[in-house]
């Protein structure tokens, strides 16, 4: 077949195609009506309230909330936990991806299955293993103890717990970019002359770095917004191992709503921020994507 022929073809197949999939005027309207209003109802309305409740008793209550020590602590630990788990998942992210997709080796599908081992696994749960790996009477119990460390109801416990709640993020989204990438780059560098650093630095980095980012933004969101691992192993210690999800919930049973809302209006604002990063990375890694699959 010609190509005019297969231009006409491809033409003629064009308005069956739009007429299968076009949709009359009420009923595209109905579906965007029911999407805005469950978006409303679900998600602005409720965020809105976040921030009306937060300011319900003045700007200068709001601020005095901030400023408790107890808050003060809980936002230090949460970016702190943050600083730490997000640097960590972002090398194990990297070095897992170019593994999975740049080699062949026997347990390429283990390691791919033990990647997204956090995503089906209750972050309650995950909290409950620390606490039996570590814990005065876990496994781990006696050797903590006798080095005079302490893991549950630490720091350190609400670390690894946050770590492995939040390590599949940026994996997860290098995998798919750098599969669509393929090899040829960097083999084209190594048969140039670069060394595996070079190649990683002047080639792969600079394919990946939108992906890299979007990964990154979405763990910092996780970490700094978990709770349900968290709370297992932090032990509610006021002022010490609170992270600021912790913190709201404790100033809400104490019917402190204001200083509540105040703390969980901060969250809200940090998730806000994530997410318009997130929409503009999305939009990188996608035009990526098309630009490697061209």
């Amino acid at each position: 077949m010609s190509i005019s022929t297969g231009v006409h073809a491809v033409g003629a197949s064009h308005p069956r195609s739009t007429a299968a999939t076009a949709e009359p005027a009420v009923v595209r309207w109905t579906l965007i009506g029911v999407s805005l209003l469950f978006l409303g109802l679900f998600l602005v309305i409720p965020l809105a309230a976040v921030f009306v409740q937060a300011f319900e008793k003045g700007i200068a209550a709001y601020f005095r909330s901030l400023v408790d020590p107890d808050a003060l602590s809980a936002i230090r630990l949460t970016l702190l936990v943050a600083a730490v788990a997000v640097p960590l998942n972002t090398v194990f992210g990297v070095a897992a991806a170019w593994a999975i997709t740049k080699f062949e080796f026997v347990g390429k599908n283990l390691l791919i299955t033990l990647i997204d081992l956090p995503f089906s696994i209750s972050p309650v749960v995950a909290g409950l293993v620390f606490v039996l790996l570590f814990g005065r009477q876990g496994w781990l119990g006696p050797w903590v103890e006798a080095h005079n460390l302490r893991v549950i109801f630490a720091v350190p416990g609400i670390l690894l717990a946050t770590v492995f709640v939040t390590f599949p993020f940026v994996a997860r989204e290098l995998i798919p970019l750098m599969q669509a990438q393929g090899t040829e780059e960097e083999e084209a560098a190594r048969l140039l002359g670069a060394s595996g650093w070079q190649t990683f630095w002047h080639v792969t980095l600079p394919n990946i770095k939108w992906g890299l980012l979007y990964g990154i933004v979405l763990c910092n969101g996780r970490a700094m917004g978990e709770f349900g691992a968290v709370s297992v192993v932090s032990g509610h210690i006021r002022g010490h191992t609170n992270t600021m999800p912790l913190h709201v919930e404790i100033l809400y049973n104490e019917y402190s709503v204001a200083a509540a809302f105040a703390v969980a209006s901060l969250l809200a604002a940090l998730a806000l921020v994530t997410l318009v990063l997130k929409s503009v990375l999305q939009w990188k890694v996608a035009r990526q994507l098309a630009q490697a699959g061209e």
